[in-house]
């Protein structure tokens, strides 16, 4: 049986920066992934991820986002990869209508008001100044913006590799390959056995995301998976969506939920950009989702958000992929020990925008799990009662 201080069930986002952070701390670590991370089959991956200081779902994840782009850049200067692209950030929605994304009404409104009570560089901008800095957009006119320079996006798949061979470098053991059959709670600890071997650990964390309902059924009751997919549409030589000319941005062009998609600029050597809108209406599991994308869904994904309001993206799309949003209710994240097993820390789920935050909540829970305590920047996110 192999008993380490801490296990880690799941290496990606998540799993990564933990395994990181309890390494550097001189923690016996063993983290766990039945894939070889970085991989496609979860929630990281996809080349880019949107990150920015400014949260429009609360000001309760502020803190873990600004502390996130300290470590990204310290993570940077320790391994030569570049992690983070501060190309700017601009959300968008039309004057006097709602701004609906992850189960807040004033997207816009309360993504302004944390940047104005935490003191983020921004500006606000009206249509005509859109138009004038960022031509790539097809405005109605009567659109009101946020613009966040600090902002851009994270190399989702150079994070976790990044943070997982510096955890390698600081003595954590990292079994890739290896997939869990059982979580059991004995009177003495947790017990965690896999197709390989038993573990008893010191604490386990559980960053399992879309897998976590089936290995914590007993807390999976109001988490939802939900398939989602990104599409990288082809561009003309002009506008340029190079990082220099476009920002990130979350564009809500109506008032329903629904009307709202976001996007990157070109991040590869390829002439394409990267959009995506969020699916909310139909559940799925790890096991079960479909992971191939129609031409169905890529037309429609064109038509309805991009073919009159980006110019110079064609109807082409180049490539597209799936990954897995594990959803709390109010979009909200999970962080917590267990309250019957305390030697048990889940981080999920992190309701499709936990990425940008993942390095400090790894820095956190690595604290959590040696302290025995709950920091303050984690209490909002404790398990419902």
């Amino acid at each position: 049986m192999q008993q380490p201080d801490v296990l880690i069930l799941g290496l990606g986002a998540m799993g990564s920066a933990t395994a990181y952070q309890l390494a550097k701390r001189g923690v016996k670590v063993i983290g766990l992934d039945q894939f070889t991370p970085p991989h496609a089959q979860g929630s990281t991956h996809g080349e880019s991820r949107i990150t920015r200081e400014a949260i429009g779902e609360g000001e309760d994840f502020v803190p873990l986002a600004r502390r996130s782009h300290q470590l990204w850049r310290e993570i940077e200067a320790a391994t030569g990869e570049r992690l983070l692209n501060a190309c700017g950030g601009l959300i968008l929605a039309r004057k006097g209508q709602a701004s609906h994304m992850h189960a807040q009404p004033d997207f816009l409104g309360t993504t302004i008001r944390a940047a104005k009570k935490f003191g983020i560089p921004h500006e606000v901008l009206d249509a005509r100044e859109i138009a004038a800095r960022f031509p790539q957009f097809q405005l109605e006119g009567d659109e009101a913006g946020y613009f966040e320079p600090g902002a851009g996006y994270l190399d989702p798949e150079a994070c976790v590799r990044a943070q997982l061979t510096l955890a390698k470098q600081h003595g954590a053991n990292l079994r890739y390959g290896e997939t869990i059959t059982a979580i059991a709670h004995t009177a003495s600890g947790s017990v965690v056995k896999t197709n390989r071997e038993t573990y008893a650990a010191g604490t386990t964390i559980v960053a399992a995301g879309a897998w976590l309902p089936t290995l914590l059924p007993e807390i999976a009751k109001p988490l939802v998976v939900r398939r989602q997919v990104m599409f990288w549409f082809e561009t003309e030589s002009k506008p340029s969506y190079a990082p220099k000319n476009f920002p990130i941005f979350i564009w809500h062009w109506g008032a329903n939920p629904d009307d709202v998609f976001y996007g990157f600029p070109q991040t590869g050597s390829e002439p394409a950009i990267k959009v995506a809108a969020e699916q909310n209406s139909r559940a799925t599991t790890a096991h079960t989702v479909e992971r191939d994308v129609s031409n169905a869904e890529m037309t429609a994904m064109f038509q309805r958000h991009i073919a009159t309001r980006l110019n110079g993206v064609g109807p082409r799309a180049v490539r597209a992929a799936t990954c897995l949003y594990t959803d709390a209710p109010q979009a909200r994240f999970i962080i917590d020990h267990l309250p019957h097993a305390k030697d048990l820390i889940v981080i999920s789920a992190c309701s499709g925008h936990g990425f940008k935050h993942s390095a400090a909540i790894g820095e956190a829970v690595a604290w959590m799990a040696t302290q025995q305590h709950t920091p303050t920047v984690l209490q909002p996110f404790a398990l419902m009662p």
